[in-house]
This record gives C-alpha cells, sequence and structure tokens, in this order.
C-alpha cells in the first residue's frame, strides 16, 4: 500500500489541475491560468532535460536552443506558408488539386513591408473576392517537434562521443550560435523585432457546446497541460524499459556498458532525439500561445532557470522535475509583490531571484538529489532496504539452524 501514495498523489495533483480551470473565479483568472500554462511549459523543459541529464548522464545546454527550433519552425511555416483556392502570380506556388500552395518571399523588417509582400499585393489586386487560409496550427507544431529531433539527431551524431565538459560546451555554442543566426538573418526570421503566429486556436474552438475565442486561457491551458502528460508518460514508459535500463547504465559507467554490447552511441542519440523533440514541441506550441517568438527567447539565462527547476525538484526523476518546475514557476510570479518591512519597501522584482538563487545553494549543498525526488524514493523505494535486511537477517537465522 505504501508503495502505491506516489501513484495516488499523480492521480490526485492530476485531477486538481484538471478542475482548478473549473473551480477557481477570482478577479485575476487570466494571470493565474497564464502562470500555469508557463509552469507546464518549463515543466515539459525540466522533465525532458531530466531525463537527458539524469538518466543518461549527458549534461546538454542546449535544450532552450532545441525549443527556439521547435518555436521557429512553427513560426517560419504559418508565416511563409498559405493556402489560396486561386493562384497569386506573384509569389512562388505550387498547384495540389484545387488549391495552390503559396510561399511568400522573405522581406524583413523594412519601412515598405507592406508593398513588398506578395501575397498582400495579390490580396490588395483581389480587393476581397479571393480568401487565403493559413496552414494548420497543428502541422507546424508536428513539424517544429520533427524539426528539433532533425537538429538533435545532426548534434547528437556530431558530439555525443564527447563527454562531460566538452558536450556542455559544445551544445551551449549551438545554442548561442542559434540564437545569433536568428538575430543576423533579419530578411528571413525579422531578427529581433520576432515573428508573429497564429493563436493556438485563431477562430476560435467550441467544446461541449461552450464557445471559446482566441483570447481564452481555458484550450491554451488544456494543450500545454495535456502535452506535458503525454511527455511524462512516454518518459515513464522509456525509464521502465530496456531503453531506460540501458540510458542508465551509461550514466553509471559508459566503458562498462560498452563492454556489456550496448551500443552506447546509439542510445545516446535515441535520448538526445526524443528529448529535443519535446522540447521543441513545447517551444512550439508556447510560441503559438504566447503569438510571438524573438531570439530573446533563447537567452542561457533560460537555460539556466530550466536546471536549476531539475536540480531542486530533482534530476535524477522526471517527475519530480516538473513538479519542481510547476512549483517554482509559480512561486517566482507570486513573488512579484513587493512588502514592506520596518517602513522599508522590499522590491520582489529584484529580490525574488536572489531568494531564487539562495534556494538553489541549500538543495545543492544539502539535498543534491532535489527536494520532490526523496519525498517520491521514500514511499517507492523507502521499504526495499528493510525487506534487504529482513531477509539478510532471515538467512543468516537458518544457517546457524
Amino acid at each position: 500500500m505504501r508503495g502505491q501514495v506516489p501513484y495516488l498523489l499523480g492521480l490526485g495533483l492530476i485531477g486538481f489541475f484538471v478542475a482548478f480551470p473549473f473551480v477557481y473565479s477570482a478577479g485575476d483568472y487570466d494571470y493565474i491560468m497564464h502562470i500555469l500554462i508557463t509552469a507546464f511549459f518549463y515543466a515539459i523543459l525540466a522533465a525532458s532535460w531530466s531525463m537527458l541529464a539524469g538518466y543518461a548522464g549527458q549534461f546538454s545546454f542546449g535544450h532552450i536552443g532545441f525549443m527556439g527550433v521547435g518555436a521557429y519552425t512553427a513560426a517560419l511555416f504559418s508565416h511563409y506558408f498559405w493556402l489560396s483556392p486561386v493562384p497569386t502570380e506573384l509569389c512562388t506556388e505550387y498547384q495540389f488539386g484545387s488549391t495552390w500552395l503559396v510561399i511568400v518571399n522573405p522581406i524583413g523588417v523594412t519601412s515598405s513591408t507592406l508593398t513588398q509582400d506578395c501575397l498582400r499585393q495579390a490580396l490588395t489586386a483581389w480587393d476581397g473576392s479571393v480568401e487565403v487560409s493559413r496552414m494548420p496550427v497543428w502541422l507546424g507544431i508536428i513539424l517544429g517537434s520533427i524539426m528539433g529531433g532533425v537538429f538533435g539527431f545532426l548534434i547528437g551524431v556530431l558530439v555525443l562521443r564527447l563527454r562531460a565538459a566538452y558536450l556542455a560546451l559544445f551544445t551551449l555554442g549551438f545554442a548561442e550560435i542559434l540564437k545569433a543566426t536568428i538575430s543576423a538573418e533579419i530578411e528571413i526570421t525579422r531578427g529581433q523585432a520576432g515573428i508573429e503566429l497564429p493563436a493556438l486556436f485563431e477562430d476560435g474552438v467550441t467544446v461541449f457546446g461552450h464557445a471559446f475565442s482566441k483570447t481564452d486561457k481555458l484550450p491554451p491551458y488544456f494543450v500545454m497541460f495535456g502535452l506535458l502528460l503525454l511527455c511524462l508518460a512516454i518518459l515513464a514508459w522509456l525509464a521502465h524499459s530496456k531503453f531506460g535500463l540501458f540510458v542508465r547504465a551509461l550514466r553509471e559507467d559508459q566503458d562498462a556498458a560498452a563492454a556489456l554490447g550496448v551500443n552506447t552511441t546509439r542510445y545516446k542519440v535515441l535520448v538526445f532525439v526524443i528529448t529535443t523533440m519535446m522540447a521543441a514541441a513545447a517551444g512550439a506550441v508556447q510560441g503559438h500561445y504566447i503569438g510571438i517568438i524573438t531570439p530573446n527567447n533563447l537567452f542561457l539565462l533560460q537555460m539556466s532557470l530550466v536546471v536549476a527547476m531539475a536540480v531542486i525538484g530533482g534530476v535524477e526523476n522526471f517527475v519530480a522535475a516538473a513538479i519542481g518546475a510547476i512549483m517554482i514557476q509559480v512561486v517566482l510570479e507570486m513573488l512579484r509583490n513587493s512588502f514592506v518591512i520596518g517602513g522599508y519597501e522590499i522590491d520582489m522584482t529584484i529580490w525574488r531571484l536572489v531568494f531564487f538563487g539562495i534556494i538553489l545553494m541549500l538543495t545543492l549543498r544539502f539535498a543534491r538529489n532535489g527536494l520532490i525526488a526523496p519525498m517520491i524514493d521514500h514511499f517507492t523505494r523507502g521499504h526495499v532496504a528493510h525487506e534487504t535486511v529482513a531477509k539478510r537477517v532471515a538467512t543468516e537465522a537458518e544457517g546457524t539452524e
């Protein structure tokens, strides 16, 4: 029964998050929902990074870069590709049956953007007689996830033979090069101006007879929460399979695992691809939710935050890392409220990160396996030591008889 406690608590936590949007009704509803959506986003990043670093021992610092790959793939896809019932005769276009795939010309950020956009020129000429449509948002998210996996595969094949600091430095360099490239390619990516994305449900959505607009928080809340549960389910399945056993063997002793016949490079690349696809999927969904993606979303500080969330939750347990990410995101937002002590106002917009740093240092010093993971292990594995000792005592008693 004791071993079932974490699963019952997990189901209770899922039930809480499912019921919360329907129960909470305070005036700051949209703000709280936004915090939770962002927390789920960070939970996906922290959990997938935990599988990569905590289970496989591959300390990558390019996770935010792969998130950016997914977000920018979805953004570029929605920005440059359109569907039209008639050809524009101005853009690059391909016919598929009665529909034309229109590819808009890259124009960057200029003062004459409206006159240079081939699709806008065509729409002006049509004068409202023809309607074009965007590509499906879900297709952009899928492409973003796939592209994240492709980049993960290419980086993995190149550098996963490296170890420890070399891998960390290479992936850190990848993330910075990606950010610099996006900033420099203004004609295509619009540089620091960023690319706007359509909402997850641009035309609204109707669920069980209730209509939601594109700005309502409830649909994206359940989309991000559903993606988090899907990622956790995949990670749990992998962790309890032979795949999980092999990647943990790589973490403990790569040379010994190779000597026992484990194809170390293949499993390192596989875990890298799987986790980067999760990061890319989270980035694509978050991009559509926020409505814009810029190079500022790829700052190293974001990667540091993800690592800290995983460490505080428990880097060797992806569920703990996800819970830690949700808790930390909520607490950091709640700490934005300043307060007065002894006549002095404490500006928490500055000091909240100091408190966060103190918590991180105390965790690293006194609870290296995080704050959440030991609680889970207490119920799932706490009985193992007592059972082992009891069996040993019983065996010794039988030997003396």
